[in-house]
């Protein structure tokens, strides 16, 4: 048997934002949806343009990276909150924080 390696399934859109596989999903809401307890085939029905295998690479990412994985998920939500604000400042209503956002989709 030959181990091949693959490439992880992550990549970092026009706006920095990292998403998994060839979808829109971004990583965040997967690991957000892991920590939470939800397995990998659980996330799959909740995002349906992810496949099992790009999710259990997200997931391996994360638990190989996890201080880098957690510092970048306090800087998104750092950024979330800025720009909730700045919507709030502009009378703009916003309920859902980043850490929240797919909750509701399950």
């Amino acid at each position: 048997m030959e181990i091949l390696e693959k490439e992880v399934p992550l990549r970092i859109d026009e706006s920095g934002a990292v998403r998994v596989g060839d979808t829109r999903v971004l990583f965040e809401l997967v690991i957000r949806s892991y920590l939470r307890g939800h397995t990998p085939e659980e996330i799959v029905r909740q995002y349906t343009t992810l496949t099992l295998a790009d999710t259990y690479g997200a997931i391996a990412y994360f638990l190989a990276h996890r201080d880098q994985v957690e510092e970048y998920l306090q800087e998104r939500e750092e950024g979330a909150r800025e720009m909730r604000e700045t919507l709030e400042d502009a009378g703009v209503a916003v309920n859902v924080s980043l850490s929240q956002a797919g909750e509701n989709s399950s």
